[in-house]
């Protein structure tokens, strides 16, 4: 039976995609070899520096974020190089296990997945590696499993504290245009990211940041690739083409979703993400339940992924949410299925959506049976009325 009015897609992503976005994808497909599409590919490729804050080459593939995963390994490790990796959640054990299928060595700092990365740990783990052989740290900057951020400029502070070589490899897949990202100012090398989350596209293009010391490192590395290769990009990027062929509709919606983004401006971008997080977090709260992050400085602009109480099924409320509300939230993954429910405030979204989003979890829970006080929705606007959007600060 047909439900009436919108449905609220409120994953952690695919993020909803706004109407001026599929207007820009709904164009005629063009020659991506004829003189016009020069234009388009410097518009995009440049575009895509400023929004990873950068003036080194920021790569665009037609391939979901594992594609990206893919490219910074392959680009720069040989065969049996060790890598040293935070066990963040769900897509950062995602990561190793694909490392481990490239024949690399993943050395695994684990965690309970109510935290972003220990910048201390990763000190020690370094320090510990008197002949280097850990060629390269990868940590997750936004845990989309568990709603926590990793603090980068700290990670990348640990690596010189512990005068270590390592490539610095950072997985903004849902954090890249939600929370900030400072390429050049953190000292990443490689930065991998994603369309579908805060680039507010459909899946279908990924992307890797690449620094002058990770270009140098892909002249050494061993492990065959072609389609991942970064020399071939950045050769035939200079011109504003691509090596094969793009997804060249993706590349018109990409070129909106910039103009978008800067139209607001990235730093109000940011402010609006973190806003909503405290809100959400503040019905959360109310409501009697408990956040999965447990560092409060490590909380997600992006989602908030909620514990329910012992005796209740995280699926069973979602499925309520979804048939009384018409909503979708995100499930628990993994380690942590049955037991969360992620709450997706990312992308074009205002205090009106986001307060739809609460009153559907609110009602959820009521449907669900689900112990709880009903008064997260009046303490989200109770926030939302007396705050303004705070600047981002520096992770």
């Amino acid at each position: 039976m047909r439900q009436a009015g919108r449905h609220f897609l409120q994953i952690p992503g695919p993020s909803p995609v706004p109407d001026r976005i599929l207007r820009a994808i709904d164009m005629p497909v063009i020659d991506h070899r004829g003189p016009g599409f020069a234009d388009l590919g410097h518009r995009v490729l440049n575009g895509m520096k400023r929004i990873f804050k950068t003036t080194q080459p920021a790569i665009i593939y037609p391939s979901s974020g594992t594609g990206a995963w893919e490219a910074a390994l392959v680009n720069t490790m040989s065969t049996g190089d060790k890598l040293l990796m935070v066990e963040t959640g769900h897509f950062a054990h995602l990561w190793q296990a694909l490392a481990l299928k490239l024949g690399l060595q993943p050395q695994l700092i684990e965690t309970d997945w109510r935290r972003g990365a220990d910048p201390e740990l990763i000190e020690q783990a370094l320090k510990e590696d008197t002949n280097h052989q850990i060629k390269a740290v990868c940590v997750v900057h936004n845990e989309t499993s568990t709603g926590s951020t990793s603090r980068i400029a700290a990670v990348r502070k640990a690596i010189d504290a512990a005068a270590h070589p390592a490539l610095l490899m950072v997985d903004t897949i849902s954090g890249l245009a939600s929370a900030d990202f400072c390429f050049d100012d953190w000292g990443v090398d490689v930065a991998v990211s994603g369309s579908q989350k805060g680039l507010m596209l459909p899946p279908g293009l990924s992307f890797n940041a690449v620094s002058e010391k990770a270009i140098e490192a892909s002249t050494r590395a061993s492990i065959a690739n072609s389609y991942w290769q970064w020399s071939e990009m950045i050769e035939a990027n200079a011109r504003g083409y691509f090596p094969y062929t793009p997804s060249t509709n993706l590349l018109f919606g990409l070129a909106e979703a910039i103009d978008m983004l800067e139209e607001e401006g990235l730093e109000n971008v940011f402010a609006r993400h973190i806003r909503h997080a405290a809100a959400t977090r503040a019905a959360v709260e109310a409501w009697g339940l408990e956040v999965q992050c447990v560092v409060p400085e490590e909380h997600s602009p992006v989602l908030t992924a909620v514990r329910v109480p012992q005796g209740s099924d995280a699926d069973q409320l979602r499925a309520a949410i979804l048939s009384q509300c018409d909503t979708s939230l995100g499930n628990g993954l993994s380690k942590v299925a049955g037991k969360v429910f992620r709450i997706g405030h990312l992308g074009d979204i205002n205090d009106v959506t986001l307060i739809g989003t609460l009153s559907a979890v609110e009602m959820g829970l009521h449907h669900a049976g689900v112990p709880h006080e009903a008064v997260g929705v009046q303490a989200a606007m109770d926030y939302l009325k007396t705050t303004r959007d705070v600047k981002a600060n520096a992770a």
